[in-house]
């Protein structure tokens, strides 16, 4: 029996999460990735690891008995290629990302890399992607995390994932009898925003935006307690936030792609390695971006 490093992560991620869909959220994964992932340890092993009771997800006793080795595995593995990859790498690169990757995940990815690469410097900051795009062209960042649709995307990009836009609400909304759509925003800098007002201006329908915030979590705060109707990658559908109903009626909205980008030019040593790193941790191998 080989137990597969990535897997273990997995079913650590899941039991420490609360279930598969903020597991998912905390690997950057897709839930259909994580749930992929959990079956073939389970194969692996031969014994049920998980028990799924209603919206609970819980261990079952070989599950509880592997935790505390899975750790050590996963800790031990971690150590292990940070220390083979350690190189004389030198250089500093300001880094830009949107809030579609966890900053929690983000801070352990440049931890790692500074471990493996302690000569190089590494300044991080998250903005929006409309903003992020002008910096790198500009020069005034090196390498950005951005979302951008089809029509934006570089031959140069690389590909993280992809994901579909859908009108989302809480699942706990209550109708609006006001007859005018309450919607959620990221701001006035909103990618979104810019997609989605054109199209219900054009489909004649009344709205009004009644609540903004700056980051991915206020967003999702703003659906979950019910105050109207917003805009965010499928892959954020669970159980508390659900399709709009009324959107499947408005003509699709795009297919949109997360991306790592560099300034134009020549890209240095240090940069070029931060790439590989952000892809090898957030490139979601069960994303359509990869079949295009």
């Amino acid at each position: 029996m080989q137990l597969d490093v990535e897997s273990l992560r997995t079913l650590l991620a899941v039991l420490d999460h609360g279930g598969m869909t903020r597991a998912a959220e905390h690997l950057h994964m897709s839930q259909s990735a994580v749930s992929w992932k959990i079956k073939r340890l389970e194969e692996r092993v031969g014994r049920t690891l998980l028990i799924r009771d209603g919206r609970a997800i819980r261990p079952t006793r070989d599950a509880r008995a592997l935790m505390a080795d899975a750790r050590t595995l996963v800790e031990v593995h971690d150590r292990a290629a940070a220390r083979l990859g350690d190189t004389e790498l030198n250089g500093s690169v300001k880094l830009g990302s949107n809030e579609e990757v966890d900053p929690t995940r983000m801070a352990s990815l440049l931890g790692r890399f500074k471990r493996i690469h302690p000569g190089a410097t590494i300044e991080f900051v998250i903005d929006h992607t409309e903003h992020l795009v002008g910096h790198l062209d500009q020069g005034a960042i090196d390498v950005a995390i951005i979302q951008v649709d089809d029509d934006r995307l570089r031959t140069s990009d690389t590909i993280l994932w992809t994901d579909e836009l859908r009108w989302v609400t809480g699942s706990d909304t209550p109708p609006d009898r006001s007859g005018a759509v309450s919607l959620i925003t990221f701001g006035e800098h909103c990618f979104y925003r810019a997609l989605s007002e054109p199209v219900l201006e054009a489909a004649g329908i009344e709205h009004t935006v009644t609540y903004s915030a700056s980051s991915i979590s206020g967003v999702r705060a703003a659906l979950q307690a019910g105050l109207g109707v917003g805009v965010l990658g499928s892959r954020y559908i669970g159980d508390d936030i659900v399709a709009w109903r009324p959107g499947d009626d408005l003509p699709r909205l795009p297919v949109v792609h997360q991306i790592v980008r560099t300034v134009p030019g020549d890209t240095p040593a240090v940069a070029a390695a931060l790439v590989d790193a952000i892809s090898a941790e957030l490139l979601d191998p069960q994303s359509p971006a990869l079949s295009r």
